[in-house]
């Protein structure tokens, strides 16, 4: 997603944030590791992630076989795999939401696993996408 700030940037009142939930004494270490330039903030209790609707995936999912492909795949680039610290639930699942410049939730893509992540072009039509116009008639839908 780096690699194509700039199509974020083009799109009026956009940034790119990134939640996670390590703990924030580590934001530093954890942003050169895997945001940088990123802005990242630290959700250590988990409330947003919640909040979303993100859940934690079976052992077998986290865990299973795609799993050990993608490790595979990032030791033969060279890459040093590291335990997590402090404990962190390894088995919680993240997602990609984007919230509209009035705080408005406009799309979110729940992870079924690690691994799973819309593609950078799905988040850009999801920003170019107009929301959906209120239904005032029913202040429960939109």
């Amino acid at each position: 997603m780096c690699e194509r700030l700039d199509e974020f940037d083009a799109i009026d009142r956009t940034e790119v944030v990134v939640v996670t939930f390590t703990r924030a004494r580590n934001l530093r270490g954890y942003q050169r590791r895997f945001a940088e330039p990123l802005f990242v903030v630290s959700d250590e209790s988990l409330v947003l992630y919640r909040a979303l609707g993100f859940g934690r995936g079976s052992v077998a999912r986290v865990w299973g076989p795609r799993a050990a492909k993608k490790y595979v795949q990032l030791l033969r680039q060279g890459k040093q795999l590291e335990r997590p610290k402090n404990r962190e639930d390894t088995l919680q699942l993240g997602g990609n939401v984007v919230i509209d410049a009035e705080g408005r939730l406009r799309w979110i893509y729940p992870g079924e696993g690690p691994d799973d992540r819309p593609t950078v072009d799905m988040l850009l039509e999801a920003l170019r996408t107009p929301p959906p116009i209120p239904d005032r008639t029913n202040p429960r839908r939109m």
